[in-house]
């Protein structure tokens, strides 16, 4: 069993704290997701569970033996980077099973090995290719097939997409989670890109400044961020986030417009209190464009600064509260600049958070 878990993980560099005291527990065969800006020490972390960190405090266990203090080569991890780390020099074939040949393994075990790798990966017709001869997303899959090999009980990924275009990074999410579920074994996957997050992970772990702010499956962070900061990093859009004041049990923005407040929040609020009203594009629709909501909801006309057509959507831009938020109209026409639209926010869905602390307010 290769579960991994991190207890009090504390990372220095000098003075400099940059891991504070983290707690994470990730199960066998599941594909967990470091996600966060750079600098918030998902790629620190990483590398400490890989060895190839010296952690400052705290424990790291993988199945059950601490690991503390072993090198990476006695952990039983494969490490996949950005960079490929392929030899320039050696061919497909030779490139796999490297690892393998420095172990001692025999002939017969190698090519075992590669031949099921390759099989698992798309490469057999590439065997005798040197990495210039191959392009960025083979590469990367060279890359994953030289992990495969050592039938690791954890995979690591460090940012591996980073390198490749718009296209290839779609095709190899996939790539990716084809392998996780032929090889059932424990992923760690850091990135910066939480579509990447998203997609991919059984649960996502959201770090920031050195410090876990949620961890949750896909859904859970998009649905219920426990901050401001998820709730802006988890999107595509990024939620809308717009500063107001309790009055008569409701909200009302800077621009004299009051909003419901949210169901969920519950009755704990006071007038005078200071808020953050949260909500994503996609519960902000014009009438007529809108996918079903149900449940409460509020009319806004609103004026349309821009609109950014993408096919079956449109993306408008506007402003509430003297903030520019963004809206989106399905089955869309076209929209002139200055437009008054009358929109449907659903107050079910929407989000409250406390202006001081940046934290979820809800029952």
């Amino acid at each position: 069993m290769a579960e991994v878990s991190l207890k009090n993980v504390v990372k220095f560099y000098g003075d400099l704290e940059v891991v504070h005291g983290i707690n994470l527990d990730i199960a066998h065969n599941e594909f967990v997701v470091l996600v966060g800006p750079s600098g918030c020490g998902k790629s620190t972390t990483l590398r400490m569970i890989a060895g190839l960190e010296d952690i400052t405090g705290g424990e790291i266990s993988i199945g059950n033996r601490v690991v503390n203090n072993l090198p990476p080569r006695r952990r039983n991890i494969s490490m996949v980077f950005q960079n490929y780390a392929l030899y320039p020099h050696m061919n497909v074939r030779e490139n796999l099973g490297f690892s393998l040949k420095i172990a001692g393994k025999s002939v017969q075990e190698i090519d075992d090995a590669v031949n099921d790798a390759a099989n698992i990966l798309g490469l057999a017709e590439f065997m005798e290719r040197t990495p210039a001869e191959l392009s960025g997303g083979q590469r990367q899959r060279v890359a994953m097939g030289r992990a495969i090999v050592r039938h690791p009980d954890v995979f690591l990924f460090d940012e591996p997409l980073s390198n490749l275009d718009a296209k290839l990074r779609t095709q190899m999410r996939t790539e990716i989670k084809k392998l996780h579920q032929k090889v059932k074994t424990t992923i760690v996957y850091v990135t910066h890109d939480q579509v990447e997050a998203m997609t991919l992970a059984d649960r996502i772990v959201i770090m920031k400044d050195g410090h876990i702010v949620q961890v949750g499956t896909p859904l859970e962070v998009f649905e219920h961020p426990v901050d401001t900061f998820v709730a802006s990093f988890i999107g595509s859009p990024p939620m809308n986030l717009i500063e107001g004041t309790i009055n008569n049990n409701k909200v009302t923005l800077s621009d004299g417009v009051t909003l419901p407040i949210p169901p969920k929040t519950g009755n704990s609020l006071s007038d005078g209190q200071k808020v953050i009203y949260g909500f994503r594009a996609d519960i902000l629709m014009p009438k007529g464009h809108t996918l079903a909501k149900g449940g409460q909801t509020a009319d806004l006309d609103l004026t349309i600064d821009f609109a950014e057509p993408l096919g079956s959507e449109t993306i408008l831009l506007t402003k509430i509260g003297g903030v520019e938020i963004q809206a989106k109209m399905h089955n869309p026409r076209p929209v002139k600049e200055g437009e008054v639209l009358t929109c449907e926010l659903s107050i079910e869905k929407s989000h409250l958070f406390d202006a001081a602390t940046g934290r979820t307010l809800k029952v």
